[in-house]
C-alpha cells in the first residue's frame, strides 16, 4: 500500500477516535496497533511491552510529577493567595494597575507549575473575583489572563519542555534556560500592551484609585512575595548555576514547597492529600500520553513514515521560513482540539525528521515549538485555554476569544521576534556552556 494512503489513513482514524472521546493516550495506542497491523508486523504485544517501558522509565522524565507536585502545593495552600497579596500593592502606580497582576502573577506562578491550565485556573480564581469588585473592565480582565495564562508552558521550569526534551533528545537544562528570555520577552509583551490599553481606555478602569498604597505597604507586602520569589529563585538557580539536575531541582523544589506551606500554617493533611491526588492524577495521564506517543512512534518507524516525509521535504525544498509557516499552522490547528503536551507528542516524532532536514536548530525549535502551542491555546473560537477561562467566568466562549485576540497575535508577534531574532533563544545556552 502507498505509504502516502497509509498515513492519511492513520491521521483519519485518529481524529475518528478523538471525535468519539477517546482519551489521547488510548487514541495513540489504537493508531499505533493498527499502524503494526498494516506494517505486517506481527509482535504487537511485544513491541507494545518494550515501548511502554522505554517511554516511562527515562531518568529525565521523573522530574515532570515532582514538578507537577510543587505547582499542586502552591495551588491547594495559601501561597498562590499570598503572591496575589504580595504583588498588588507594587503595581497600582502603573498603568493598568491591578491588571498587570494578572501577568505577573501569571509569569511567577508559572514558574513553579510548569502548567498553562494550572497556572490559568489558579491565578483567575484569586484575580477574576477582585478585579470585576474593583469596577475593571471585564473583557480586559479575562484577556489579560487567557494570554498570561499560556506563560504556564514556557517559562522554566516547563513541564512541555521536559516533553520535548526527552522525545528530541535535547538538554532538558538548556531548553529551560532558553526559555527564561523568550518568557520575559511575552511578560513584557503583555504589560506593555496592557498599559498602551489603559493609557487609551481610561474610562474602562476604575474611576477612584483604591489602590494607591503608601511605600511602607509596599515593603510589608514583601513579606507575602518574597517566599514564593525565593523558592523559584532557588530552583531555577541550582539548575542555571550547574549545582543540581532538573530532577535534583525539582525535589529540592517539592520540599520547599513544603516548608513555605508549613510555615504560612496552610498545610495540613487535607492540602497535602488533595495536592499529592492532583499530581498523581495529572502525572499518569501525562505518562500515558507519553507511553502511547512512543509506541505510535515505534509504529511509523516500522511503517517508514518519518524516512518518507524527511525525503519530502527534501525534494520540495522547503527553505526554513516556508516549513516554520507551515508548521505554525498546523500547531494552531491542532491546538483548537487538544491540550499543548499532546500537541507535542503527537506531532515531535513526525516533524524532528523535517526539521533537522532543513537544518533547524532543535534547542531553537523546542521553544518555537511552545511558543505556538502557547499561542495555539487561546486560537479563537475553540483554542483549549479559552473553555478553562470560559469555566472560571460563564462568558460566552466567543467573548472569551475575542478577548483573548489581542494577546494571541502577540505571542504570534513574539514567534516573529524570535524567527528573526535567534539569538533571544540562544544567548543564555551558549553563553553558559561557554562559561
Amino acid at each position: 500500500m502507498d505509504i502516502t494512503i497509509i498515513g492519511v489513513s492513520l491521521a483519519v482514524f485518529m481524529l475518528f477516535l478523538l471525535a468519539l472521546g477517546f482519551w489521547v493516550s488510548l487514541a495513540l495506542f489504537g493508531v499505533g496497533v493498527l499502524g503494526l497491523y498494516m506494517s505486517g508486523n506481527d509482535q504487537i504485544g511485544l513491541l507494545f511491552a518494550t515501548s511502554t517501558w522505554g517511554a516511562s522509565t527515562s531518568w529525565s522524565l521523573t522530574a515532570l510529577p515532582l514538578f507537577i507536585w510543587m505547582g499542586e502545593i502552591l495551588f491547594r495552600t495559601r501561597l498562590s493567595e499570598d503572591l496575589f497579596k504580595g504583588l498588588s500593592p507594587w503595581l497600582s502606580g502603573l498603568p493598568g494597575k491591578l491588571l498587570h497582576v494578572n501577568v505577573l502573577s501569571c509569569g511567577i506562578f508559572a514558574a513553579v507549575s510548569g502548567s498553562s491550565a494550572a497556572t490559568a485556573a489558579t491565578i483567575g480564581r484569586m484575580t477574576l473575583p477582585e478585579l470585576k469588585a474593583q469596577g475593571y473592565s471585564d473583557r480586559m480582565a479575562v484577556g489579560t489572563l487567557a494570554g498570561s495564562g499560556t506563560l504556564g508552558l514556557l517559562i522554566p521550569p516547563s513541564i512541555i519542555l521536559i516533553v520535548y526534551g526527552v522525545a528530541a533528545e535535547v538538554s532538558i537544562g538548556r531548553l529551560f534556560i532558553a526559555g527564561a528570555l523568550p518568557g520575559l520577552l511575552l511578560v513584557t509583551l503583555f504589560m506593555g500592551y496592557t498599559m498602551i490599553w489603559a493609557l487609551l481606555n481610561k474610562n474602562e478602569l476604575p474611576q477612584h484609585d483604591k489602590t494607591h498604597v503608601s511605600f511602607a505597604a509596599k515593603i510589608k507586602a514583601l513579606r507575602l512575595l518574597l517566599p514564593i520569589v525565593c523558592l523559584i529563585g532557588f530552583v531555577l538557580g541550582s539548575i542555571y548555576g550547574g549545582f543540581t539536575t532538573p530532577t535534583e531541582a525539582a525535589a529540592l523544589g517539592v520540599v520547599g514547597a513544603l516548608f513555605l506551606a508549613a510555615v504560612s500554617g496552610s498545610l495540613d493533611t487535607h492540602s497535602f492529600t488533595d495536592s499529592l491526588t492532583g499530581a498523581v492524577k495529572s502525572s499518569c495521564m501525562i505518562g500515558l500520553i507519553l507511553a502511547g506517543a512512543h509506541f505510535l512512534t515505534l509504529a511509523m518507524g516500522f511503517l517508514g513514515i518519518p524516512r518518507a516525509l524527511a525525503e519530502w521535504i527534501a525534494h520540495m525544498s522547503l527553505s526554513p521560513g516556508v516549513l516554520l509557516i507551515c508548521l505554525t499552522v498546523l500547531f494552531v490547528a491542532l491546538g483548537c482540539f487538544l491540550d499543548g503536551i499532546s500537541v507535542v507528542v503527537l506531532t515531535v516524532a513526525v516533524v524532528l525528521p523535517m526539521v533537522q532536514q532543513a537544518g533547524i536548530d532543535l534547542l531553537w525549535f523546542g521553544i518555537y515549538i511552545v511558543l505556538v502551542v502557547e499561542m495555539s491555546q487561546i486560537t479563537p473560537p475553540v483554542g483549549f485555554n479559552l473553555f478553562v477561562i470560559q469555566a472560571l467566568t460563564g462568558k460566552n466562549i466567543l467573548y472569551v476569544a475575542r478577548a483573548a485576540l489581542p494577546f494571541f497575535l502577540l505571542i504570534m508577534f513574539a514567534v516573529l521576534l524570535i524567527y528573526l531574532f535567534p539569538q533571544i533563544v540562544t544567548y543564555l545556552p551558549r553563553s553558559m556552556s561557554q562559561g
